[in-house]
């Protein structure tokens, strides 16, 4: 047996895999924590005004409750941490963590490593949605909300709904069969959305850029309407780890062990897909993050969802904020799209943890 091995049992009354070394993982988790607040603090600090990380620290310390600092600092200063570059960090740990758990998600729900948020069709209905926001006479409706996020949300979701539909064959939705759906469903989406900006004239280049995603411009209140999706959908997610751990079997022995097939899929897919769509919504279509954090985070810790689900939520939200400030800082004034950065970033990662696996196995 090769040196990388790891023996596991499995507990049928918690529904998990047990893995020697459990409480390495719970201490990976408190220290993850520990460097996401670091993360975001030194990501808060840099910019094209640099402002010391003790005084960065100071401002947000000042800003909890029953805390008192008396300030010794500029109001600008104060004003560019609080209003312009926080609302940008914690969106970016907000989707980068949504981004990576539904990931995990999807990969559980259908036995595969390679599956990513994206799978059956949200980035390319999120997508088609966008761009009809674009292209819409009105670009605010009610209440100044953007017509782009909106569409995007409701595009998403849509066409998430479509392929389930289409897939389902009785009261049973295949696996494969959802999968190709989603495949072909996202060719025909991804047609009209080529065809859209072709034709879209001077919108093309906004168009371009929102589909290759950014985190330029966020704002608060993009936070406030985000964060209570995703924080909901990661609980209800969090609840079905050990059910998860049973999935990894197949679908006729979970089903002996007394697991609703069928309702888990529903209730993971319409979560996980409300998640991904909130994510994608704002800053548009990141690749990477969806399978590249959950699949490190499984060759580095093990494959129980139990410890996977958490681990990968921190990792994204900590890969995805070093990524933004990437973006932002290697060109600045300008920007640089954080899809491309996850793409030059993520891929080589990826490569090698898997040829260390490789070595490690035999």
């Amino acid at each position: 047996m090769g040196r990388g091995k790891v023996k596991t049992s499995f507990d049928i009354r918690t529904g998990g895999l047990i893995y020697p070394h459990w409480r390495g993982r719970v201490l990976a988790i408190i220290g993850l924590l520990f460097l996401l607040i670091l993360v975001v603090l030194f990501s808060t600090s840099i910019g094209s005004v640099e402002i010391p990380f003790s005084r960065t620290a100071s401002i947000l310390i000042s800003k909890i409750p029953f805390i008192d600092i008396t300030p010794s600092w500029d109001s600008t200063i104060e004003t560019i941490v609080i209003d312009i570059r926080l609302p940008r960090v914690i969106l970016a740990g907000l989707v980068g963590a949504a981004l990576a758990l539904a990931g995990a998600t999807y990969q559980g729900l259908f036995r595969n490593p390679l599956a990513d948020p994206y799978l059956i069709g949200v980035a390319q209905g999120a997508a088609l949605g966008a761009v009809l926001g674009f292209l819409a006479p009105a670009s605010k409706v009610g209440m100044g909300i953007s017509l782009v996020p909106m569409l995007a949300f409701l595009g998403a979701l849509l066409s998430v709904m479509i392929v389930y539909l289409l897939a389902r064959v009785g009261r049973i939705v295949p696996v494969t069969t959802l999968i190709l759906a989603g495949v072909a469903l996202g060719a025909l989406l991804g047609a009209i959305v080529a065809y859209l900006a072709i034709t879209s004239g001077q919108l093309l280049h906004g168009i371009m850029f929102w589909l290759s995603g950014s985190f330029a411009l966020s704002q608060w209140s993009e936070v406030i309407i985000v964060m209570p999706i995703i924080v909901s959908g990661t609980t209800v997610i969090l609840l079905f780890s050990r059910m998860l751990n049973i999935m990894q079997l197949d679908e006729e022995q979970a089903q002996q062990l007394g697991l609703n097939v069928e309702r888990l899929k529903i209730i993971l897919l319409t979560v996980a897909t409300m998640v991904t769509a909130a994510a994608v919504s704002f800053v548009g279509i990141i690749g990477f993050v969806g399978i590249i954090t959950p699949h490190a985070v499984r060759l580095i810790w093990g494959p129980d969802y139990r410890f996977l689900l958490p681990l990968s939520l921190v990792c994204g939200a900590i890969f995805l904020i070093i990524a933004d400030v990437a973006a932002r800082t290697i060109i600045a004034p300008s920007e640089i799209p954080i899809g491309v950065i996850t793409a030059l970033c993520g891929a080589p990662f990826f490569l090698y943890l898997l040829r260390r696996r490789a070595k490690m196995l035999f």
